[in-house]
């Protein structure tokens, strides 16, 4: 490379190394994955415009004008309340032609809720890794499975590149998420921003369990001091509904665990073992099904369960164990909130000083703070 390339050169092989986290996550290890996924986000940096340029173009629909200015009254928010990164980010606009951002494939094995992890230097060894092509995502699914593990493909609105991006006007928002419920909206857009805060490389739980802390504390706050009476209703009842299939699923989870740390012996029953799961799956079938009877009968429109219901079609333990590190450690992060008397950059210095120790003794520390365990596991019914 020439010395004039040199300069840029550096700041995109990290910019490479760290795509994409948050909805989120990227990882690889080849030329051609790194290649994909720089090309992937430089197109979407290049399609993003100043979101004052939407406001003010008249040919901008007055509905994502309006959305628009919201969204940066919550990033003002996001600064000014929550103590989040003052930065470029999610000041500009790009539209995408397509229904996700990124494609996260995961994996786990057939008797394991370990997430299958891929290593780079700069975001360690993660759980999942993200390709801006679905075609490119499902023959990375393909390979995984033919070598025995469980996989899951899922389409992600968002992500985060932890402030590498920023340089070149920050992590956009997109199409693929602003026409989301207000508070929906303000969850995503706040998790996005917690990635940017602090991230501990190679621990996917911790970062997902602290963003999905920050995003439920920080759009409570929003809603009741900045949002209308209707969204904050509508807000409440979709997080009842999430708050029930996140009891179900943590439940399922916990049946599978117990079955799978069974498994122990030299030479395992796998027939014995394959059975213990299958019923359990069949559980997690059944209890949802008595979930949805329940949404369906209190009015809830049945278009808003299909996400849901393609979940519960496609659950394994690779989708298990990510919902997983999105929730597991949750209920820590809320603990060391309230420790810090609910004050913002307190809250933020503490969990970044966890980020600093080693994993063994950040982990010790989280699950110190978890509240004990209810004597019996939440169900469907």
């Amino acid at each position: 490379m020439s010395p004039a390339t040199a300069p840029l050169f550096r700041p995109l092989l990290v910019l490479a190394t760290a795509l994409l986290l948050g909805g989120c996550a990227q990882s690889g290890g080849t030329l051609g994955y790194y290649w994909q996924s720089l090309r992937g986000h430089l197109a979407i940096v290049q399609a993003a415009q100043p979101v004052q340029a939407w406001i003010d173009s008249p040919e901008t629909p007055a509905p994502l004008r309006a959305r628009l200015a919201l969204a940066q009254q919550a990033r003002d928010f996001a600064v000014a309340e929550l103590a989040l990164p003052d930065n470029a980010s999610y000041r500009r606009y790009a539209r995408l032609e397509r229904r996700a951002a990124v494609w996260n494939v995961v994996a786990a094995g057939p008797y394991s809720l370990t997430l299958y992890r891929w290593c780079f230097p700069i975001t360690g060894c993660i759980g999942y890794r993200g390709y801006f092509d679905e075609a490119g995502a499902r023959a990375e699914a393909a390979r995984l499975a033919a070598t025995g593990l469980e996989v899951s493909v899922y389409g992600v609105p968002a992500y985060s590149t932890l402030g590498y991006s920023n340089w070149l006007g920050g992590d956009p928002l997109l199409s693929t998420f602003i026409g989301w419920p207000e508070g929906d909206f303000v969850r995503l857009l706040l998790h996005e921003l917690a990635h940017q805060q602090v991230y501990a490389a190679g621990d996917t739980a911790f970062n997902e369990s602290y963003a999905t802390a920050v995003e439920r504390l920080g759009v409570r706050r929003w809603l009741q001091r900045h949002s209308t009476p209707a969204a904050h209703a509508q807000f409440a009842a979709s997080e009842e509904r999430r708050a029930q299939f996140r009891a179900l699923t943590h439940a399922t989870r916990e049946r599978l665990a117990v079955i799978y740390a069974s498994n122990t012996a030299e030479t395992p029953d796998h027939q014995t073992f394959a059975a213990m799961k299958l019923e359990a799956m069949q559980q997690f079938y059944t209890d949802y099904a008595l979930l949805r009877t329940r949404w369906l009968a209190a009015q809830q429109p049945p278009e808003q369960l299909a996400a849901l219901d393609l979940w519960v079609r496609e659950a394994n333990n690779a989708s298990f164990a990510a919902q997983g590190a999105y929730d597991d450690l949750v209920p820590a992060f809320v603990a060391l909130f309230e420790r810090e008397e609910r004050d913002w950059p307190r809250f933020h210095a503490a969990v970044r000083a966890l980020a600093d120790k080693p994993q063994a003794e950040r982990d010790a520390a989280l699950r110190a703070l978890l509240p004990p365990a209810p004597a019996v596991a939440a169900r469907g019914e």
